[in-house]
């Protein structure tokens, strides 16, 4: 009984003194990053996967299988430093959208930072990754709206709302851009827009009603 007890004791303390897990900046050459936009047929499917890993919320599985992969296109190295933030490692996320910005200079390198950045409540440095984002990539929904968020966390509500509006109808009036210009219009007093959000997208009470707290919690940022 002793031996065991013995071995179960050496077999803990081994594990107690193995070495940490490399963070994941660590594990892959951020000097490897690649801008090419190219994909091939078997990369297509193999991000699909990820994205559908993604959708479901299953972050870490999305992560291991991309880091499976060979890493040779632009959309790889995108996906890396979403899941990363998605993960929680968001020191890793930053340094990875960082590179890409200085090597690649693409709008959705810069909007990944400014995303990573306003994560970390850093909106005034966010602010500017995002405007070149929304240069780089003015036709781009996400990038339209994340802008306009932004501007609406710095007070600039008139400029935020030509953001929004912008995004919402090349979202088609779908997704989050939806309350985000809502509560634009209302910062603004915009009862012509609000109409518009009613008639043209069929904006419901129970979303003006929501859109009506997050009007108060903008309010409250800035105070």
């Amino acid at each position: 009984m002793r031996i065991w007890v013995y071995a179960a004791v050496v077999m803990l303390a081994g594990c107690a003194h193995q070495q940490p897990e490399q963070s994941a900046s660590e594990t892959l050459d951020l000097n490897n990053i690649v801008c090419k936009s190219a994909l091939q047929p078997e990369q297509k499917v193999d991000l699909e996967m990820v994205d559908t890993l993604m959708a479901k919320g299953r972050n870490h599985a999305a992560l291991a299988r991309l880091e499976g992969k060979p890493m040779n296109a632009l959309d790889h190295w995108l996906r890396y430093g979403q899941l990363l933030a998605a993960s929680g490692k968001l020191d890793e996320s930053e340094a990875v959208f960082r590179a890409m910005v200085n090597r690649c200079g693409d709008g959705r390198s810069e909007h990944g930072l400014g995303m990573v950045l306003l994560k970390r409540n850093q909106v005034v440095a966010s602010l500017g990754h995002l405007e070149k984002a929304r240069n780089l990539a003015p036709a781009a929904a996400q990038v339209r709206n994340d802008y306009g968020y932004a501007l609406l966390l710095v007070g600039r509500y008139e400029d935020a709302a030509f953001e929004l509006r912008t995004a919402l109808e090349l979202a088609n009036g779908q997704g989050p851009v939806r309350q985000n210009v809502a509560v634009a219009y209302l910062l603004t007093d915009n009862e012509k827009g609000l109409q518009t959000l009613k008639s043209e997208y069929g904006f419901t009470a129970d979303e003006m009603a929501y859109a009506e707290k997050l009007r108060e919690q903008f309010g409250r940022v800035l105070k």
